[in-house]
């Protein structure tokens, strides 16, 4: 609407009032958007560096010591654990030990009882005595926090196999298990990819119940007191029963039985190992398996446990400190993931789509398709594969993340063949649609792996074991489907129902694989405007009121992990590259070019190192609501790149 000024002097001078403004907001936006244009510029070339020559790029999946430290404890229990690879460790591990002696499982995150407890130990066998004032500092932090009775299971097994603690106050999960149909609860398909191939290494080594003491003890780390309280008739009460039923079991098993069981579960762990020598390409099946195999029998040069021990070498990073070299171990690697990003924030940046790096980056995704099934297939036995996985070698489990978003990468790029191009994103999308659950959404991994059952264990008090859909993932998916052409189609219709019934109350979305509503709200309105939803409706005007409440001051955006325990944190805590990203992603698909906008542009040009990346020593990445978190050393860069293109973009 113009407003009515009237006439005469004083409407004169009102009127070149407001076009001196005007021209000096005009002036202010062309120096804003040529600063953004300019971090951009440094940023593609940055991201451009990256590039390995064969097409993929990867940053490093930062996550926390338990890495390291369990690398240490199953190379002594192996018996191969080096001079070399101990210091480096230890070196690495000791520089992670925060002021008050503790560990934690995320940058600036609370001390972490378990993770504290597994440092010590490493540096125990590093050769760091127990009096030493750093690891008095650790351990009077342990005994206060309720010592080694109550740390987490996975903790207690690794103590367990060098007599730290006792077998029989774990709980019992026997390998008997892998013969339950999978039509039985708590059958091994009613848990997720990650933990079905974790407990089945797990069952032989608690049945198998190994000790190979160390020339230490523990007792600094101990309270005597009860490993956790009694939980009474209640369902876990239930489940703690049945535990003390498996326990009787296991001391008077069938032992034919037994053994069937543990030869069926060796050909299960054998059959599942990748080309790289990992399982599932993700550190706790691979260690357990290792494991497994080795009690069975399997001598350390026996293939299976050759390739795997190569394998953990080369998810070894070496570094050079001011203290000396030191050596972490990568939780996972996320190539295939990382160049899906980078080559969708290239082509948000406007490079060409038939620019050298994106047809080289198409090239090799096209050859990382996973074309044979996997335990995916379970349930849905008749669909074709196609997917990608989110590792180098992990043909076992492709996920629908991955793949939507390396779908909506490939698309936009130029691959000269065309015909190769269509046939393999048609697959992708095909075995993406199928891969839905019945309640419209989708998970990373499996179809309709909702069973609850297997939480209430006493054997699951760390991390999920189930693969519900989510929101993050099932945005992706859906963002997909439109980009293809599909929005009217039933998948992609229920996959917005499915996302419109998970919004919360205050606008945002939970963030499964991503910290954490800011994550997860970033990914829905991009995907449910692209669907068709009308960027002026309620759900999506919620999301922004909810984006604009949470900017910081600076002008960006950032959540605490600890938002997923913790309500009053979400979408709280200091401002990161990736996280304002996401925020900026959403609001852009809204349509919006509000101040909120201009001020998160203007953080990211602001924060932006000289070399055209960004610091984020936060936590972004999520492996486990409330329990592991992951920094993804790319992030910081990638999802910058697609926020400042777009943000160039809508202004021509």
């Amino acid at each position: 609407m113009t407003r009515y000024l009237g006439t005469g002097p004083r409407a004169a001078a009102t009127r070149q009032e407001e076009q001196r403004t005007g021209r000096a907001a005009a002036v202010r936006a062309a120096r804003a958007g040529g600063r953004a244009a300019a971090a951009l510029d440094r940023a593609v070339a940055h991201l451009r560096r990256l590039q390995d020559p064969q097409g993929w790029w990867k940053g490093e999946l930062q996550t926390n010591v338990t890495m390291d430290a369990e690398d240490l404890l199953l190379r002594e229990f192996l018996g191969i654990r080096g001079e070399q690879e101990t210091a480096e460790a230890a070196r690495w591990i000791r520089s992670q030990q925060r002021d008050d002696g503790t560990w934690a499982t995320f940058h600036d995150g609370p001390s972490d009882l378990s993770t504290t407890v597994e440092a010590w130990v490493a540096l125990r066998l590093a050769g760091d005595p127990a009096d030493a004032p750093h690891m008095e500092r650790a351990s009077s932090f342990v005994v206060a926090s309720g010592g080694l009775e109550r740390t987490r299971v996975f903790t207690r097994i690794w103590l367990a196999l060098f007599g730290l603690w006792p077998w029989d106050e774990l709980p019992e999960l026997p390998p008997e298990m892998i013969f339950l149909p999978r039509w039985f609860p708590l059958n091994i398909y009613d848990w997720a990819c990650w933990a079905r191939q974790t407990v089945v290494p797990l069952t032989v080594v608690g049945s198998l119940r190994p000790v190979r003491p160390l020339p230490f003890g523990v007792d600094e780390l101990r309270t005597g007191g009860r490993a956790a309280p009694e939980p009474g008739w209640t369902a876990a009460g239930a489940f703690r029963r049945l535990d003390r039923a498996l326990h009787w079991y296991a001391r008077r098993p069938i032992r034919p039985l037994r053994e069937r069981a543990r030869r069926r579960a060796a050909r299960w762990i054998l059959d599942r190992q990748e080309a790289d020598g990992s399982w599932g390409g993700i550190q706790p099946p691979w260690v357990y398996s290792l494991l497994a195999l080795h009690l069975l029998g399997h001598p350390l040069d026996h293939p299976a446990l050759r390739a795997g021990l190569a394998g953990l070498d080369r998810f070894t990073v070496r570094e050079l400190t001011a203290d000396g070299w030191v050596r972490r171990l990568e939780a996972c690697q996320s190539p295939v993931w990382d160049t899906g990003l980078a080559v969708t924030a290239l082509l948000d940046a406007g490079v060409a789509p038939d620019d050298p790096s994106v047809v080289r980056a198409a090239g090799w995704l096209l050859d990382e398709q996973v074309l044979v099934t996997g335990d995916w297939a379970v349930r849905r036995p008749r669909l074709a594969p196609g997917g990608w996985a989110f590792e180098f070698a992990n043909d076992g489990y492709p996920d629908t993340d991955d793949t939507a978003e390396i779908v909506l990468a490939l698309r936009r790029t130029a691959y000269p063949d065309r015909e190769r191009l269509r046939a393999a994103v048609d697959r992708g999308v095909a075995w993406t649609a199928g891969m839905r659950s019945r309640d419209g959404g989708w998970a990373a991994f499996d179809a309709d792996n909702t069973s609850t059952l297997a939480n209430k264990l006493p054997f699951c008090d760390f991390g999920e074991v189930i693969d519900p859909p989510s929101a993050d993932v099932t945005a992706h998916v859906v963002e997909m489907l439109a980009a293809e052409g599909l929005a009217g189609g039933a998948e992609c219709r229920r996959g917005v129902a499915w996302l419109l019934r998970a919004q919360e109350p205050d606008g945002s979305w939970f963030g499964r694989w991503g910290a954490n509503y800011v994550y997860g709200t970033g990914a829905a309105v991009p995907a449910l405007v692209a669907a068709g939803t009308d960027p002026a409706a309620e759900p999506v005007r919620r999301a922004v009121r909810w984006l604009e409440a949470h900017q910081n001051p600076d002008g960006g955006w950032g959540e605490d992990p600890r938002s997923y325990g913790d309500p009053s944190l979400a979408g709280r805590g200091p401002s990161t590259a990736s996280q304002t990203a996401w925020a900026l992603l959403a609001l852009l698909a809204a349509g919006e070019t509000s101040s909120t906008v201009e001020r998160g542009v203007r953080f990211l040009v602001d924060t932006q190192r000289p070399d055209g990346t960004w610091d984020e020593p936060h936590f972004t990445g999520t492996g486990f609501p409330g329990d592991f978190f992951i920094n993804y050393h790319l992030y910081r860069l990638v999802f910058p790149v697609s926020a400042l293109g777009r943000y160039l973009a809508g202004r021509r």
